[in-house]
C-alpha cells in the first residue's frame, strides 16, 4: 500500500512516490533563531520526525535537513534590544532548539545549515534570477519581480491581485510593484553585512531557504515540509525564484501543519501569545507532550490546553504500568494490529488513529491480566507501535534487575573489599562498605566472614 499524503501544491491527497526507490529527500523549515522554541514550533518539527521514521521503517533511507535562519530583521532588532552580538544570540537560541529536540526524541537532522555559511551560494542564484530578468536591482536592493513568474500563486491558489488585497505590505519606493520581494537587502547603519555585486548589504529571507534545500536535495527534491503559516509568502516565494532559476519543478510534495492555538489565536512569537517548550518540559514529561501533539491530526489545528496535557500525562502513567506489569520481550507483535497502524499512517499520516490503537491494545491487555492471562503480545505490539512514533521506549519500560546476578557482582565487591582489609587499607575498604550501604546494600562483618542483604 502506498503512502497517501495531502499535498498543499496540487490540493489533494497523493501517493507519496520518491524520485528515488531507496531515499527520500525532506527539507523542514526551521527556527529562525531569534527567540526560545515553543510547543507551536514543536508541533510541526514532531510531525517532520514522525514522518521520518516512518518512511525509515518503510526501508527508506532519509535525508532531512533543517535550517537555522541566523540572519533576519527579528535577529537583528531583538540583538539590538538585548545589547547581545546577533551571532551569539543566535547560538542560544538554537542551543535551547537542540536541548528541547532531544528531550521530545526528535532525531537530529542529516544537516543543519545555516543561511550564514551559504552567502556566496544565494548571491549565484540572485545573479541567474537577475540575468534571466526575473529579478532587478533598486538602490542596493535586488527584488524578485513577481508579475514575471506567471505560476505565482500556484501553491496559495490565489492570483497576485487576490493576494494585493489579502495582505498588507509596507509601501517601498524601491520596488516595481508593492508584490515584489526581497532578494538582497542594502546595508543599513549598525547592521551586519556581506559584500555583492550590488553593494553591501545581506539576504533576504525567502532565497536562503532555496539555497539550502537544492544545495543538500538537488531540484527537484522530493518532500517540502513547514508550518501552514509559511505558505505565503514564504514557500510561494521560493517555488517562483526555484523554478525561474532553473526552469524545472522545485518540489514534488508540500506538506503543512496547522498551528497551535491558544484560546482561538495562533501560538507565535511575534504577539508574545505562547508557552514556551522548556517551560512546558518542567512540568510534563516528554512522552506526555509528544502524546498530546500527535492524538491530533497534523493538518488539524490543535488547542493548548493545560487540561489536555494533564490527561496525557495520566494516559502514559497507565501505559508505563501496564508494561511493567508484562514482559515484552516475551511477546509476539500481533500482525493484525501493526496491518491496522500502517493503514492508519499511510492514510496521511493518521496519527490520531495510530494512537487509538495503542489504547486499545491497552485495554484488551489489562483484560487479560485480570484474567490471569499474559498479556506480553500486547505489551510488544505496543511497544513496537510507540518506537515507530518516536517514543522513547526506555522511558516505558524498568529494567527488570536480576538479584542473582547482583548478588554475584555484590560477592565479587566483597572480596575486593576482604583484600584491602588484610592490607590494611582501612580507609577503602571502608569506603566500598559505606557506598553500598548507600545504594541500600546491608553489609555486616562477622567472625564467619562479611555477609549482606539486599
Amino acid at each position: 500500500m502506498a503512502i497517501k499524503i495531502y499535498n498543499t501544491l496540487r490540493k489533494d491527497y497523493e501517493d507519496l512516490v520518491p524520485l528515488s526507490d531507496s531515499k527520500v529527500g525532506i527539507y523542514m523549515c526551521g527556527m529562525t533563531v531569534q527567540d526560545r522554541p515553543h510547543l507551536g514550533h514543536m508541533r510541526t518539527f514532531l510531525f517532520g520526525d514522525v514522518l521520518r521514521r516512518y518512511l525509515e521503517y518503510k526501508g527508506y533511507e532519509v535525508i532531512y535537513i533543517q535550517n537555522f535562519t541566523d540572519i533576519d530583521d527579528k535577529i537583528i532588532q531583538r540583538s539590538k534590544s538585548e545589547n547581545i552580538d546577533w551571532r551569539a544570540l543566535g547560538d542560544k537560541y538554537e542551543q535551547e532548539f537542540l536541548k528541547a529536540a532531544e528531550a521530545l526524541n526528535v532525531k537530529l537532522a542529516t544537516y543543519y545549515p545555516k543561511a550564514t555559511q551559504f552567502i556566496q551560494e544565494i548571491i549565484e542564484l540572485i545573479e541567474i534570477l537577475v540575468r534571466k530578468g526575473f529579478a532587478y536591482e533598486s538602490n542596493g536592493n535586488v527584488y524578485f519581480e513577481v508579475a514575471k513568474f506567471k505560476d505565482y500563486g500556484k501553491l496559495s491558489g490565489k492570483n497576485i491581485e487576490d493576494l494585493k488585497e489579502s495582505y498588507r505590505i509596507e509601501p517601498d519606493p524601491n520596488k516595481r510593484n508593492p508584490m515584489d520581494f526581497a532578494l538582497w537587502k542594502a546595508h543599513k547603519e549598525g547592521e551586519p553585512y556581506w559584500y555583492s555585486p550590488w553593494g553591501k548589504g545581506r539576504p533576504g529571507w525567502h532565497i536562503e531557504c532555496s539555497v539550502m534545500s537544492t544545495h543538500f536535495l538537488g531540484q527537484p527534491f522530493d518532500i517540502h515540509m513547514g508550518g501552514q503559516d509559511l505558505i505565503f509568502p514564504h514557500h510561494e516565494d521560493e517555488i517562483a525564484q526555484s523554478e525561474a532559476a532553473y526552469e524545472r519543478e522545485f518540489v514534488k510534495y508540500w506538506i503543512h501543519s496547522a498551528p497551535m492555538l491558544i484560546k482561538g489565536e495562533k501560538m507565535s512569537k511575534s504577539t508574545g501569545l505562547y508557552f514556551a517548550i522548556s517551560d512546558l518540559l518542567e512540568k510534563y514529561t516528554p512522552e506526555a507532550i509528544r502524546l498530546f501533539i500527535l492524538q491530533k491530526h497534523y493538518r488539524s489545528p490543535a488547542e493548548y490546553v493545560p487540561d489536555y496535557l494533564e490527561e496525557a500525562e495520566r494516559a502514559i502513567g497507565r501505559l508505563k504500568s501496564f508494561l511493567n506489569q508484562v514482559t515484552p520481550a516475551d511477546g509476539k507483535v500481533i500482525g493484525e494490529k501493526v496491518k491496522e497502524f500502517e493503514e492508519a499512517m499511510e492514510d496521511d499520516l493518521n496519527t490520531p488513529k495510530a494512537i487509538g490503537i495503542v489504547f486499545e491494545l491497552l485495554k484488551e491487555g489489562n483484560v487479560k491480566l485480570q484474567k490471569g492471562e499474559s498479556a506480553a503480545d500486547e505489551g510488544a505490539t505496543i511497544l513496537f507501535i510507540l518506537e515507530i512514533l518516536g517514543f522513547r521506549i526506555t522511558d516505558f519500560t524498568k529494567k527488570k534487575l536480576d538479584t542473582e546476578k547482583i548478588s554475584e557482582l555484590v560477592r565479587l565487591i566483597l572480596d575486593v573489599r576482604q583484600e584491602l582489609r588484610k592490607n590494611k587499607n582501612f580507609e577503602l575498604a571502608d569506603k566500598i562498605r559505606s557506598d553500598l550501604e548507600w545504594l541500600g546494600i546491608k553489609v555486616k562483618d562477622t567472625r564467619e566472614g562479611t555477609i549482606f542483604e539486599l
